[in-house]
């Protein structure tokens, strides 16, 4: 497919989806090719702390601080991303996603992790789809696609993001912030 979401590009739940479990969903894609696709929900802390399942992690993850809830797949399972400190190196357990964004083995020793990265986040779980999957909902309409920032990645305020992400847009998709769940409101 010549326009596959990316890899490092956000999909955004339309209002279409507003009453399942996607409804609102900011998600930054990992991985799409072929084989299918993968990604972690950016703005969904999950009901676990990250002390009770990676206490030796806690202080080195960016605020707030928290265990994320990356999707309904593998769940018991932590994907942790992680930002360069300095775009040059390549520090052992990490493999880029895009430019200085990548994902960090949770079995690196936390010394070697230490000062390699600006920022750390942590997810349980992820979402995936089959191959042709993400493409075939993109194709009707079920996400946006947009370019993802850092702040979007790794920010403190994970409420409102996705209202965030779309007032930025500008146009409709920037019209669409406002939406509610209540039809008569909208």
């Amino acid at each position: 497919m010549p326009n596959r979401p990316r890899p490092g590009e956000l999909l955004l739940a339309t209002t279409a989806m507003a009453d399942d479990y996607w409804g609102q969903s900011v998600i930054l894609l990992l991985d799409c090719d072929e084989t299918g696709a993968l990604g972690v929900i950016l703005n969904r802390i999950a009901e676990t702390s990250l002390t009770e399942v990676l206490p030796q992690w806690q202080p080195l993850v960016c605020p707030p601080q928290e265990l994320f809830s990356g999707g309904p797949v593998s769940t018991t399972g932590a994907i942790c991303l992680a930002k360069l400190l300095d775009p040059a190196e390549e520090p052992p357990g990490w493999r880029r996603i895009r430019g200085d964004l990548g994902l960090l083995h949770l079995d690196t020793p936390v010394e070697l992790v230490e000062g390699a990265f600006a920022d750390l986040r942590i997810f349980a779980g992820y979402a995936g789809w089959e191959p042709g999957q993400l493409e075939t909902e993109v194709v009707r309409g079920e996400w946006h696609r947009i370019p993802a920032r850092d702040e979007d990645i790794f920010g403190t305020r994970t409420e409102g993001l996705w209202r965030r992400i779309l007032r930025r847009q500008g146009g409709q998709l920037a019209w669409l912030s406002t939406w509610t769940n209540d039809p008569d409101a909208n």
